[in-house]
Parts: C-alpha cells; sequence; structure tokens
C-alpha cells in the first residue's frame, strides 16, 4: 500500500470498526495514550462534513498522541461569528481527554473543563430535572447544545456535533464567578430563580454522590420538592461510611431536615464567625441547632454545633447551596443547656 493511502486506511479502519453511539468511556486519567495519524482529527472532520474546521487543524497545532474530544460546530453555526478565527475556534471547543455523551450526563452541572486554548474552558450544562435520570436531558456545551453526540468514537479521539451560537470564549470562563449567561441554557425569566435552584440542587447531589455522601444526596432528592421551594440553603451532611457503620448513622437520612438551616448560605468562614450559643432555625418546624463551641478553625479548638464536631468545611459550595461534613449527627439541644 502506498504511503499517501496511510491515513485513508486508518479512516476506514476506525469508522468500521470503532464509531459507536452513547458508549461509555472512562475518564480521562484512566487511558493509555496510543498515538496515531497526525492527520486523522482532519480527515475524520472533513469526513463528517466539517470542511471548514479539518482545513482549520494545520493551524490549531493539536498533539498527535493526545486523546482529544472534539465539539464541532456546523458551518452555520460558524457563520453566527464571521470574525472568529476558526483555528482558534477548533482549539476554543476541543479537550485534552475523552468525553463520550454518557461521560458528560455523569459531570456536575456547570462543571469547567480547559481547552486547548489557553486559560479558556468550556461549561457542561444539562436541561434534566434532578428528579429525571440523566440520559433524559439535553447537554449543553457553553449553551449551545450537542445534537449528534459520539459522531465519532475510537478510543482515541471522539467528535461531538453542535448546533447554535458559536463566539469566542472570554478570558473569564475559567472562573465560576463570572460567568456569563450563555453558559445556561435559556430559561423563562419569571421561573429563573426557581430554575437557578433547581440546577444547584442537581449540581450539589451529584457532587455529593462522587465524594462519598450517595445516601445524603439520596435524602436531598427525596425532599427535593421542599428544598427546591427555598432562596437558599446549608445542609450537615453525613458520609456513607458513617451511616453505614451501624452507629448513629442510621437516624441521619430520617432527619435531614433537621439538618438544614433553610434560606441562608452559610460558609466555613460564616460559621466560624458565629459566636458560641447562636441558634440556627433548621426545616424542622421548632427545632433549632445551636453553636456549642465558636471555635477558632484549629484542631485543638473545634467547631461544634449541637456538640458535634464538623468534619469538613465547605464540601459543596455554590451560590445558593452550602454544605459542610460532620462526623455524626446532631442531637436535639436546647439554648437553656448552653
Amino acid at each position: 500500500m502506498a504511503t499517501t493511502d496511510l491515513p485513508a486506511f486508518f479512516l476506514l479502519i476506525s469508522i468500521s470498526l470503532t464509531i459507536t453511539a452513547g458508549a461509555a468511556v472512562s475518564p480521562p486519567l484512566h487511558l493509555t495514550l496510543r498515538a496515531y495519524p497526525k492527520s486523522l482529527l482532519a480527515t475524520v472532520l472533513s469526513t463528517l462534513g466539517y470542511e471548514e474546521l479539518a482545513t482549520a487543524t494545520a493551524d490549531a497545532n493539536f498533539s498527535s498522541a493526545t486523546p482529544t474530544t472534539v465539539f464541532a460546530p456546523t458551518y452555520s453555526s460558524l457563520v453566527t461569528c464571521p470574525s472568529c478565527s476558526i483555528p482558534l475556534i477548533l482549539q476554543e471547543h476541543s479537550l485534552r481527554g475523552l468525553y463520550s455523551i454518557h461521560f458528560l450526563r455523569e459531570l456536575a452541572f456547570g462543571t469547567k473543563i480547559g481547552t486547548f486554548a489557553p486559560n479558556r474552558c468550556l461549561t457542561v450544562t444539562s436541561s434534566a430535572s434532578p428528579l429525571e435520570p440523566a440520559s433524559v436531558g439535553k447537554i449543553f456545551i457553553n449553551g449551545v447544545e450537542i445534537t449528534k453526540p459520539d459522531l465519532f468514537n475510537n478510543g482515541l479521539l471522539i467528535i461531538h456535533g453542535l448546533q447554535g451560537f458559536i463566539s469566542h470564549l472570554s478570558p473569564f470562563s475559567c472562573s465560576i464567578e463570572r460567568m456569563t449567561s450563555l453558559s445556561f441554557p435559556q430559561q423563562p425569566p419569571p421561573a429563573s430563580a426557581f430554575f437557578m435552584m433547581r440546577q444547584m440542587l442537581k449540581d450539589s447531589m451529584k457532587r455529593l454522590r462522587v465524594s462519598g455522601y450517595s445516601i445524603v444526596a439520596l435524602g436531598m432528592r427525596v425532599t427535593y420538592p421542599e428544598l427546591s421551594v427555598l432562596e437558599s440553603l446549608t445542609l450537615f451532611a453525613i458520609d456513607d461510611v458513617s451511616i453505614f457503620s451501624g452507629g448513629e448513622g442510621h437516624s441521619y437520612v430520617s432527619k435531614l431536615k433537621f439538618h438544614v438551616v433553610p434560606n441562608r448560605i452559610l460558609t466555613a468562614a460564616d460559621l466560624f464567625a458565629l459566636p458560641k450559643g447562636t441558634a440556627l432555625p433548621t426545616m424542622e418546624s421548632g427545632q433549632n441547632l445551636v453553636v456549642t463551641n465558636s471555635g477558632s478553625g484549629s484542631p485543638l479548638a473545634p467547631l461544634r454545633i449541637n456538640y458535634v464536631k464538623m468534619k469538613q468545611f465547605d464540601l459543596v459550595h455554590n451560590s445558593r447551596i452550602a454544605i459542610h461534613g460532620m462526623s455524626t449527627p446532631f442531637r436535639h439541644v436546647y439554648y437553656k443547656e448552653i
């Protein structure tokens, strides 16, 4: 076979053997790197109909041995930004590592992933509600829907098709605090506050599940109708090991509301600033939490609430929710005992 036929040969082998739709792929850190022809990305993009992106690969400086995921905008999407640089657009819509649609669905709402463009991040969001299976919702990349997931997947290169308005990423795209509205699918203004709380709950539950707090995440899902109408909340959580250890942890699930401070976000700094004796109303009617030791943040003077030592601070912290880890469930304590 002539040397000039090698790219086409590799492409035919890849397409005939390894194109999969919705295939589950392990996270990028667990991949084994393999070399592939330098022109494969351009050849695949061209074959799939992304001629403009295929032409731009020569100037995009991709490594030939790095597993890569490309979110490929259509020509109609590219023309929405006539001043855009196509090579830069390609860099900004490409990630190091393999992110199949299955893996993207498992990411927490608002997850930011660094791209090939320095200091530029893509934001992954979903339209699914916390009560729906992850497979139901649409996946958005910086607010643009993935309309053709897993167009190509050979274990080293994944290509997803995008359809929507395209623009260059902001210098602040890796900063949550300065995230723009383009990072989220558009929602009707009257429901925006409720929508945001729903998404923050979804984000929190996903983060808890991957951090060893899956039972707490399940409890939040059960009480979701009540949690979703709050403006904000602070939750004190117990990890799965403590719940299943046979001690008092099993009582936590039935008393979840007693571990939630509604309509108030208390970060670690806020908690340390509370004086001893501060009462914190909970979702359990008529029951308060009490700061029994204000603490200083040091091991010798730990913060204690209802005499329970805090185990981990700011386990989850977003614009509506703060979650902290604790060692055992809270006991009911009355202020006169302090």
